[in-house]
């Protein structure tokens, strides 16, 4: 039986793993917002669609793991940019698909090397192979708990 309260270190551990998402992520939107003018939702959607191709609305949802409410103000913004277009499907508005533009592709291209900079100067530098396969097992044993 758990306890009601976290224990010390466990506390200590998850503080310390809210500081470092928390921080991570205004380091992402601070360095997209100079290089490119992109959000990090923006990205997110972006980089979803360059790596599968266009999307249906839905699979674009349950890849990102977001709401369709987010998804849909999010998907607007950016159609208003230029960034993506969607396509409906005949009268099934559940069959919209999005996919990048010329626009969002060259977006993608100004951000992802600052990005991917940022990522492994803050995340993988100096994490030896075998703390980064354990850093990997243990994120998605959490992915795994949290998706059921």
């Amino acid at each position: 039986m758990y306890s009601m309260w976290l224990t010390a270190q466990e506390q200590q551990v998850w503080r310390m793993y809210l500081t470092v998402t928390s921080l991570l992520q205004t380091a992402m939107h601070r360095q997209l917002q100079q290089d490119c003018e992109l959000s990090l939702a923006d990205y997110d959607v972006l980089v979803a669609l360059s790596e599968r191709g266009p999307l249906r609305i839905n699979e674009l949802g349950e890849t990102l793991g977001w709401e369709q409410s987010r998804l849909s103000h999010q998907l607007r913004r950016m159609r208003g940019r230029g960034l993506l277009e969607r396509r409906d499907s005949g009268d099934d508005r559940r069959g919209a698909s999005v996919s990048l533009t010329d626009g969002g592709l060259a977006a993608l291209q100004t951000a992802a090397p600052g990005h991917a900079e940022l990522v492994r100067s803050a995340v993988f530098d100096g994490l030896p192979p075998e703390q980064l396969a354990v850093f990997g097992e243990v994120l998605e044993s959490m992915l795994q708990r949290l998706r059921r």
